[in-house]
C-alpha cells in the first residue's frame, strides 16, 4: 500500500514489507498459496526469495558469497544484510 511519510512524499513498501501479499518464493498470493508451496531450501533459510511480497513480480536476485540482494522493478530493492540474513 502506498502512503505518506511525514513531509508528504509518497512511500511505496519494499518488496519485502509487512505485510505480504504474495508468496516471496512462488509468487502466488498467501490467500491461495498451499501450505506446502514453499521449497525446503526456502524454509531452511538457503534460498533468496524470488518474487516481490507486494505485487508478486518476478525480482532479478543476485546472490553474493556473503548474502544477497533482490530488486523489484515497482518497489525497489532490499538487501540480506538489511534483514540480516547472510
Amino acid at each position: 500500500m502506498i502512503g505518506m511519510d511525514s513531509i508528504g512524499t509518497r512511500t511505496v513498501p519494499s518488496p519485502l514489507a509487512e505485510p505480504l501479499k504474495y508468496g516471496v518464493y512462488t509468487g502466488i498470493e498467501l490467500e491461495m498459496q498451499a501450505d506446502d508451496a514453499v521449497p525446503a531450501a526456502a524454509r531452511m533459510g538457503l534460498e533468496p526469495p524470488r518474487f516481490c511480497g507486494q505485487c508478486g513480480r518476478r525480482m532479478v536476485v543476485q546472490v553474493r558469497p556473503d548474502g544477497w540482494d533482490a530488486r523489484c522493478s515497482r518497489h525497489g530493492v532490499v538487501d540480506s544484510t538489511e534483514l540480516g540474513r547472510r
